[in-house]
């Protein structure tokens, strides 16, 4: 049984979606700040969170800075319908989704079904390209030997670039390796690679590994290694 964790100060909200998620058979934990949240998240290891953004004593910016230091697993934002710039700041955070309130159920429900869906896939073999390796097994990341620390979206869109080197993926398709109903916005995965390109570029403004291919998406460049 996969754990969710829930951190939300509204409680009709958190409520509501703790009754829906343990009805599809989630065990769910609760916190009505980011306070509250770490700590439940120290003690319950959750598998995947659902995060409010504007929160009392700690909101959820400031508990996906502290989150992101010890643990990498899914997080989805719960955002304004408006709240555009907090979308973005959750995003090169290190969150990998973002649900907009008011919300669907459904969509909710798909949508943390298809992150927690990743973790269940085979084994696969290694990949490499040039200087990067991924294990999708252990799930461990290395540029030029050294390891780096990915977000579960970071990871999924690594293992897309490192399958097809060379090819170019527009952003609906990227889209729709991170979650198979493609319900996000294809903004999403420009955020994503900018914080790729931060992690593994020498110099993220002029990319070698990650190029941008022009009114269409992105590729990995296979002769990038050094």
């Amino acid at each position: 049984m996969k754990t969710v964790l829930i951190v939300e100060d509204n409680a009709g909200v958190r409520d509501m979606v703790r009754e829906y998620l343990e009805e599809h058979g989630y065990r769910v934990r609760v916190a009505s700040n980011g306070q509250e949240g770490l700590l439940e998240a120290r003690h319950h290891r959750p598998d995947l969170v659902l995060l409010d953004v504007m929160m009392p004593h700690m909101d959820g910016l400031e508990f996906l800075r502290r989150f992101r230091t010890t643990d990498h697993v899914p997080v989805i934002f719960l955002t304004a319908r408006d709240a555009e710039l907090d979308k973005v700041l959750g995003l090169e955070l290190g969150a990998d989704d973002y649900v907009t309130k008011p919300f669907s159920m459904a969509e909710l429900l798909a949508r943390v079904r298809a992150h927690l869906r990743r973790g269940s896939e085979p084994p696969a073999a290694v990949l490499r390209a040039g200087d990067l390796e991924l294990d999708p097994v252990s799930r461990i990341f290395r540029v030029r030997g050294g390891r780096v620390d990915l977000t579960r979206s970071e990871f999924e869109l690594m293992t897309a670039f490192l399958r097809a080197p060379g090819r170019v993926f527009t952003r609906l398709e990227l889209l729709e390796q991170l979650q198979e109903e493609a319900l996000g916005s294809e903004r999403t995965i420009d955020v994503h690679v900018r914080n790729l390109r931060a992690k593994i570029e020498d110099e993220p403004g002029k990319p070698r590994h990650i190029e941008t291919v022009f009114g269409v998406g992105y590729r990995l460049n296979p002769g990038s290694g050094s």
